[in-house]
């Protein structure tokens, strides 16, 4: 940072990015004429803003004028940073302040908001004395528009209009005249006349109101360098490349930035970087007036009261498989500098001799392309600085080549069954060894010497690995199975009454892949990642994304091998020991998967609660026979009603039902005893349950 910022710079940050140009200065506010402050520097970002410098010489007190559009004062009072380094001041910054025009135009006399006719323009201003030009001319005060309902002959037929009439007050009187008949209406008040003109003045200055002028005036003595540098809004500049593949060398990458020049000048000889990340950049409405809405308060009326508003892996991977075709050899590391001369220099003396034919293969992109990139980082960015000046006129794009270099790689093929369900896709696994950023963009593939499919790449720091995928593998041949979700019991253990059990739902699949191709490949099969599910086999993925396991899979060259992937879900079910029956108990004591500690509490609990059940059972049975008693003394009893007392029957019944209330007597009796070691029992079982905690 130069000596005098912090003393030269004014705390004016404004932002218009090369789309206004600085003009030449005022001639009554410089001794001498200064040149403009040219376009030097310029640094784009991905996230579509821009750095913008100008730089150049100033004199004594100068002003120099930036013409832009409004659309751009926004940024400008965001973001601008004016500095004078030799020793001057920057002293104002002005510029012309903006009302919403319907605001401004309320202000007048004669209110021009919403394109009034004549009528309504002459019924604003009633009361005030005009002169009408009219067949018979008239000197009088408006008393306003009248609109009639007038029937006027059209040739054979007869229709109905509405008519407006100007009303007047003349020293003769009332006159009403039909505007047709109006061919000029003058008012006679001067003042209101100048404010009808200051209206539509404002509204023939509303129209240009899409570029406005700041100025900027430096004050100081002498000659001296100036700077004006701002932030604002363009494209994003996008990366792409070629990805060169070959058997016998490392693979090889080409990266073209786009720049666009959407400003309205050129860009002659700037020093131009491209900086790579994602830094927050917002719009606000500094420029717009704000005006705090106030509360309208009406007087008090004390008689009327009124009440009162293709992702990055999330792990390390594990080790793979042998790859067959995996290319790790990788050229000595450069520096981030120029990668150009050392890649291209070093592509061309090994092909020196090389025939004709050799030399115009897909594989040497290098050819004639020199990048001019030097790469850095920048804390949390990264940028493309291009070391040669870069000239691109206004409104026009172009592409710059800014990367070129050897990686590291491996091919694969790719099976996701939501993408083919049949195929997997022809892949390759791009390995970053290099000290750049690769930003996001799309990859076009040739191999072999041809075309070979087109892919999407996301970011790529360094160090990093990212798979891309370019065409359908039809050489290999993948068929999925899934056996089917089962349930297996985990464990089992009790505490405090009622019984825990774990159970694995169990989901099984496997992946029958068949390598038609004639040479060996390694699959990687892609499965979706559920967070509550367990993977069991294999142990460990390959590798894990946020959505997607990845298991790598080696196939020989016409051969074919299996994938099996098993993954659990635990459920947890809890059973009230209480209320368990003794099937459920015998079930779980005969589990395998149960420890001796629990199956030796159920055993207890089981003999707990087959006492229970027995005593439950003959209460049942006694309380059956009070029933069946009650129901024959019912029978007997009707049946005595009808019979004579003194007949044998009657006699027979009479000694039955003395018998039956004996029996009932004691019946009673045995249920109650019942009922009391019911209890008992109850209790015993459910103090035992209630202190069980094992596992």
């Amino acid at each position: 940072m130069r000596t005098g910022w912090r003393a030269a710079i004014s705390p004016v940050v404004l932002s218009c990015a090369g789309l206004f140009t600085l003009l030449a200065p005022h001639p009554g506010l410089a001794t001498e004429p200064v040149a403009l402050l040219p376009l030097s520097k310029i640094v784009l970002y991905s996230s579509g803003v821009g750095y913008f410098q100008h730089d150049g010489s100033v004199t004594d007190r100068t002003q120099l004028d930036l013409r832009l559009q409004t659309s751009q004062i926004n940024d400008l009072l965001k973001s601008l940073v004016v500095q004078d380094f030799g020793g001057g001041r920057i002293s104002t910054v002005t510029y012309g302040s903006r009302d919403p025009v319907t605001k401004t135009l309320g202000t007048f006399g004669i209110n021009l908001n919403g394109n009034p006719t004549l009528g309504q323009i002459l019924t604003q201003v009633r009361g005030e004395r005009v002169e009408v030009s009219a067949p018979n001319p008239l000197t009088g005060t408006i008393l306003g528009v009248e609109k009639k309902t007038e029937s006027i002959t059209d040739g054979p037929t007869r229709r109905v209009i509405e008519q407006e009439y100007l009303n007047l007050l003349t020293d003769e009187g009332f006159r009403s005249l039909p505007f047709p008949q109006i061919q000029r209406v003058k008012l006679l008040d001067a003042a209101l006349n100048v404010e009808l003109q200051q209206a539509l003045a404002t509204l023939a200055t509303n129209h240009d109101a899409q570029r406005k002028t700041v100025s900027i005036t430096f004050d100081g003595t002498g000659s001296r360098q100036a700077r004006v540098a701002y932030l604002t809004e363009t494209p994003v500049w996008k990366t792409t490349y070629r990805l060169v593949l070959d058997e016998e060398k490392a693979p090889y990458l080409q990266g073209w930035a786009i720049v666009e020049n959407q400003t309205p000048q050129d860009w002659n000889q700037v020093r131009l970087s491209l900086v790579s990340g994602r830094p927050i950049s917002f719009t606000m409405d500094l420029y717009q007036p704000l005006y705090n809405p106030r509360p309208v308060v009406q007087p008090e009326l004390y008689a009327n009261l009124k009440p009162q508003t293709y992702g990055e892996t999330m792990d390390e991977p594990r080790p793979a498989s042998p790859a067959p075709s995996m290319r790790s050899e990788m050229k000595k590391e450069r520096s981030p500098g120029k990668l150009a001369e050392s890649l291209a220099g070093g592509r061309a003396s090994a092909a020196a001799d090389a025939p004709m034919a050799a030399e115009l293969e897909m594989g040497r992109l290098d050819q004639g392309v020199t990048t001019l990139a030097m790469a850095e980082d920048k804390g949390e960015l990264f940028e493309y600085r291009l070391d040669q000046p870069v000239t691109l006129g206004k409104h026009q794009s172009a592409l710059l080549p800014i990367i070129g270099l050897s990686l590291q790689g491996q091919k694969v093929a790719v099976y996701n069954q939501s993408v083919n369900a049949r195929h997997p896709l022809n892949g390759y696994r791009l390995k970053n060894n290099s000290p750049l950023h690769l930003m996001q963009g799309p990859i076009t593939v040739f191999d072999g010497g041809a075309y070979a499919g087109d892919a999407q790449i996301l970011d790529l720091p360094p160090g990093q690995d990212r798979l891309i995928s370019y065409a359908l593998d039809l050489n290999t041949e993948v068929e999925p199975r899934l056996e089917g979700g089962t349930q297996e019991l985990a464990t089992v253990s009790l505490k405090k009454g009622t019984m825990l059990v774990s159970r694995r739902l169990v989901e099984d699949r496997s992946y029958l892949i068949r390598n038609r191709d004639r040479k060996s490949k390694t699959v990687l099969i892609e499965q979706p990642y559920r967070a509550d599910w367990k993977l069991v086999e294999p142990k460990d993925a390959t590798e894990r994304t946020r959505d997607q396991y990845r298991f790598s899979v080696p196939v020989d060259a016409g051969k074919t091998a299996t994938l099996r992937v098993k993954e659990t879900l635990p459920v947890q079910e809890s059973i009230l020991l209480m209320d368990s029956g003794l099937d459920q108990i015998a079930y779980y004591q005969q589990a395998k998967e149960v420890s001796p500690k629990v199956k030796e509490a159920l055993q207890r609990v089981a003999h707990l609660r087959s006492k229970l059940d027995d005593t439950r059972a003959q209460r049942t049975r006694l309380e059956q026979r009070i029933g069946e008693i009650t129901a024959e003394h019912h029978r007997i009893r009707e049946n005595m009603q009808r019979l004579q007392q003194n007949s044998d029957l009657y006699t027979r019944y009479v000694k039955k039902l003395d018998s039956q209330e004996t029996e009932l007597e004691k019946l009673r009796k045995e249920i109650e005893s019942l009922k009391g070691t019911e209890e008992e029992q109850r209790k015993d079982l459910q103090s035992y349950v209630m202190t069980l905690d094992v596992a």
